[in-house]
């Protein structure tokens, strides 16, 4: 796979925030592309971030969905894959402020 279209962009909820301020662990929340795999990831973390991932953990979010009267289903939420990646403690922090969506 293609590194640069690994990670997709950062995850913005209240548990990816919460994971991110405790303690001496850093733990980031990535969207990553439906087709990666943990090796992907760390490959792309080191590459173009310059971070040693420690452990990354994948999963699903699965889609939402509402029925609305008569007029069918509505998706409230898609399919997408989630990485959680903690970083070593001897690496610098992982900044995605300076993150540019590949697409």
């Amino acid at each position: 796979m293609d590194l640069t279209s690994v990670i997709a962009g950062p995850v913005v909820t209240e548990k990816a925030e919460r994971l991110k301020a405790q303690g001496p662990r850093r733990t980031y929340t990535l969207q990553i592309h439906p087709s990666s795999t943990k090796i992907d990831v760390k490959k792309a973390l080191k590459k173009y971030f310059d971070v040693e991932a420690v452990s990354v953990r994948i999963g699903w979010v699965r889609p939402k969905q509402r029925s609305l009267q008569g007029a069918g289903m509505m998706e409230k939420r898609h399919r997408s894959k989630r990485a959680i990646v903690t970083v070593s403690e001897k690496s610098k922090p992982l900044d995605l402020s300076a993150f540019e969506a590949q697409g």
